[in-house]
């Protein structure tokens, strides 16, 4: 017999029902919480505050979650304690156990930093400790968030997360254990544990956009893109949109692509930025020079390329994605700003 639990609303377009077979024994069965919003004690960590992690917390805090992350310096702490959360400062270099206890009293746990060079995942140098702390607590669902490079160059061919991956790089072997790590963890626990792989992110202040209006030279690496003919990303609410969703349908071990429907080439993404800011901003912004060091060509050949499935998000998340192209997002950002955006100091 299937129980349901309808959870608190969630200002994104998908079913809000989650459905709880009996013979799965995880921790992430709601039906133990009472079915009032009000009393459903929830509680989100996010280990790594950056981009991604302050615009979910937002989002969970704006519906009443408690939500506490980590960071990486005092001043970082002291900011996002001004936002009104608890942080809490973990160095990936040499990370200390305490962050274990703070973890397990959450109910949730959003894992957003990259594995380190020299120790690997940090979280998860000593694993067995990790599972002795946090066997005994509320930890019911966690997602680590990955990324779309794993699949290295495809020669521009559909992945999937079937796709048979190279391990070409150290950076890639140590995103993939770290993925397995994560994943083994919430199997040992008894949590449903996923893997969540991001295409590029952007989103307000993060954008073609506010490089175009702030004047950034491209840096080698963002220069090297310019010459790549399919580019992954998604929009950081639609990222947040996936977070909410897998929440609401939990399903152990498994690997979502979380990207959008066009995985176009980045000087196309900036040219229809340039047209936009000169549309809005006509007269107020100087012309921003989109060039393509061609000395930079041979050096670079076609590293990377691929077009990145999102099809088993949408299918089994069931996702619509308020962003589904970059020209949706990218208008979305640029309907926010006002002529005082262009005041701002330069890099800000």
């Amino acid at each position: 017999m299937e129980s349901y639990v309808q959870l608190p609303s969630i200002n994104f377009r998908f079913h809000q029902k989650v459905v709880v077979q009996p013979p799965l024994t995880l921790r992430c069965n709601l039906s133990q919480y009472p079915k009032s919003p009000e009393y459903l004690d929830l509680k989100m960590f996010i280990l790594g505050m950056g981009f991604v992690g302050r615009f979910f917390a937002a989002d969970l805090k704006s519906r009443g979650w408690a939500v506490s992350g980590s960071c990486t310096s005092v001043a970082k702490k002291n900011e996002l304690e001004e936002l009104g959360y608890k942080s809490y400062v973990f160095d990936a270099n040499d990370p200390s156990p305490e962050i274990l206890e703070i973890v397990k009293d959450h109910t949730h746990l959003v894992i957003s930093i990259p594995p380190a060079a020299s120790v690997g995942e940090p979280m998860l140098r000593d694993k067995e400790l990790v599972e002795t702390i946090l066997k005994d607590g509320r930890l019911q669902w966690l997602v680590y968030l990955s990324t779309t490079s794993v699949y290295g160059d495809c020669g521009g061919a559909w992945v999937d997360e079937e796709y048979p991956i190279r391990t070409t790089s150290e950076r890639i072997t140590n995103r993939l254990s770290a993925e397995e790590e994560w994943l083994s963890l919430g199997r040992n626990l008894g949590i449903a544990a996923h893997v969540f792989r991001l295409g590029g992110i952007y989103g307000p202040g993060r954008s073609a956009i506010d490089t175009i209006l702030k004047q950034k030279p491209l840096s080698f690496s963002q220069k090297t893109r310019m010459y790549k003919n399919y580019t992954s990303r998604i929009h950081v609410a639609d990222v947040c949109q996936a977070l909410n969703a897998s929440i609401l349908r939990p399903s152990p071990r498994k690997i979502y692509n979380i990207v959008d429907d066009d995985p176009a080439p980045r000087v196309e993404v900036f040219e229809f930025a340039q047209a936009l800011v000169e549309e809005k901003f006509s007269g107020h912004t100087e012309q921003y020079v989109i060039g393509r060091d061609e000395s930079l060509v041979k050096g670079i050949g076609s590293r990377g390329e691929k077009r990145v499935s999102n099809s088993r998000m949408k299918k089994e998340l069931e996702v619509k994605l308020l962003h589904p192209t970059f020209r949706s997002g990218l208008r979305s950002i640029i309907d926010d700003m006002t002529l005082s955006d262009l005041q701002k100091p330069r890099g800000s």
